[in-house]
């Protein structure tokens, strides 16, 4: 037998034995986290000393002890599930809690494929995470089953607005309406008619929405939040202003609250209020536009270099996101149109650019992705390439008047005075709580149309 003949018999056997190992220490050891038990992580700043924290500690502590004691206890593990999607939205810390979801989700399918309940969780936490495609299959699959749940309209409404179905999100709009009126129906009819351009009616359905609701509730609040940010598009800061300050005062501390305080307090150049503000609310929850709304004022008073220094913080800790989601590609979280716009403000447009087409490919019909694309490819001074997306961002004859600034400035680099200036002038004359520097940039480029 040749010399090489035998090393290679040799390799053989001991790739072989050496397989065999592996395969026995991993098989022995669980491939899965079927069997990993996850409990409540302490919450962080106000919410950690609230009577609703002591509730949710004592119905955790319940829900594992009965799922310990009968693994198959389904009604247990959707009840925890459901916790866990709770907390995650309380605290921002998406990324432990979306895991423990799915996993008591994951067991709850194992033992009933057709769990109705465990399909439209498992649907939400796949729109959490940004997997809107999955999660809207999930939600069509889920309403096959019951299709006179309201709540499944509810997260079939959202998945068909992150895909750009938008007519399909208005038709579970309608349907979801019909079944239950109520603080998730309205609150839905209000950003799809904030979609189609429509603030009055937008706000007549939010301010619904909050009166349906408990006092002091964050599903309450997180709604306040929402009324109190269409008035600031609006251009009506004392109203944005009231609702926000209702908001901490029903639950104090709210992070979503103080953060629309600060802005409101940005808006009037109070910087030391609107850092002030921020920073409480960074202490209760894990949130990338909070810290996004410090960096805005740092750099709106001149701190450029700690504006940059926080902005790059914020994509280390974003890039983090994006790499779980290549790694597990049923619960990471894709986060390329907001590491798109922060690689924008450090000026890295290469990056931004890599970002923004990872998210078009993904859903290239959604009128906020065109904008993002539209408006990486004008800060590189592409201003072709921006008009057919920019053009795609507008189909619905949105009005937000961030969108319009953008779209105004793209109009009027690519040589459409008219449409530039009309579209200049509806975003300007709304003054609206926008960035000064786009204000700036805004008005500057009008005088010149």
């Amino acid at each position: 037998m040749k010399k090489n003949t035998i090393y290679t018999l040799l390799v053989i056997a001991f790739v072989m034995s050496v397989g065999t190992i592996v395969y026995k220490y991993t098989s022995s050891k669980p491939n899965d986290n079927a069997n990993k038990t996850y409990a409540l992580l302490p919450r962080k700043g106000a919410a950690a000393n609230s009577p609703e924290w002591i509730k949710v500690k004592e119905q955790g502590y319940q829900l594992l002890k009965s799922i310990q004691t009968n693994p198959n206890d389904t009604k247990s593990l959707i009840q925890l599930a459901t916790l866990y999607i709770r907390e995650a939205r309380i605290t921002g810390n998406y990324t432990y809690y979306d895991k423990a979801a799915l996993t008591y989700v994951n067991n709850t399918l194992a033992i009933d494929t057709a769990n109705f309940e465990a399909l439209i969780l498992k649907s939400l936490l796949y729109l959490s995470q940004h997997h809107f495609s999955d999660g809207l299959a999930l939600a069509e699959k889920a309403k096959s089953i019951n299709p006179y749940n309201a709540y499944v309209y509810g997260i079939a409404i959202d998945g068909n607005v992150e895909m750009g179905n938008y007519d399909s999100a208005v038709a579970d709009a309608d349907k979801m309406l019909s079944i239950r009126p109520d603080l998730r129906s309205y609150s839905r009819a209000s950003y799809l008619r904030e979609i189609y351009g429509d603030y009055p009616g937008a706000i007549e359905a939010m301010k619904m929405a909050v009166q349906a609701g408990a006092p002091g509730d964050e599903a309450t609040e997180w709604t306040r939040i929402q009324l109190g940010h269409l008035y600031e598009n609006t251009g009506d800061l004392r109203n944005a202003e009231m609702y926000y300050t209702l908001s901490n005062e029903a639950r104090p501390g709210y992070p979503y609250a103080l953060a629309g305080l600060a802005r409101i307090a940005a808006a009037k150049k109070d910087f030391t209020k609107a850092i002030s503000y921020y920073e409480q609310a960074d202490t209760t929850v894990t949130d990338f536009s909070i810290k996004e709304g410090l960096a805005d004022v740092y750099r709106e008073m001149g701190q450029t270099a700690k504006a940059d220094a926080l902005e790059k913080e914020i994509i280390k800790t974003m890039n983090g996101e994006a790499q779980s989601a290549v790694n597990d590609q049923t619960i990471g979280h894709y986060v390329d149109k907001e590491l798109a716009y922060a690689y924008l403000k450090i000026n890295d447009n290469d990056n931004a650019l890599k970002h923004a087409l990872l998210e078009y490919d993904r859903r290239p019909d959604n009128i906020d992705v065109n904008e993002c694309v539209a408006w990486v490819y004008y800060n590189m001074g592409d201003y072709e390439k921006a008009l057919p997306y920019i053009k795609t961002a507008l189909r619905t004859n949105c009005k937000n008047p961030t969108l319009l600034c953008h779209a105004g400035l793209i109009y009027a680099k690519a040589g459409n005075k008219t449409i530039a200036k009309a579209t200049l002038q509806q975003a300007l004359n709304m003054n609206a709580n926008i960035t000064s520097d786009l204000k700036m940039q805004g008005a500057s480029a009008l005088q010149t149309l």
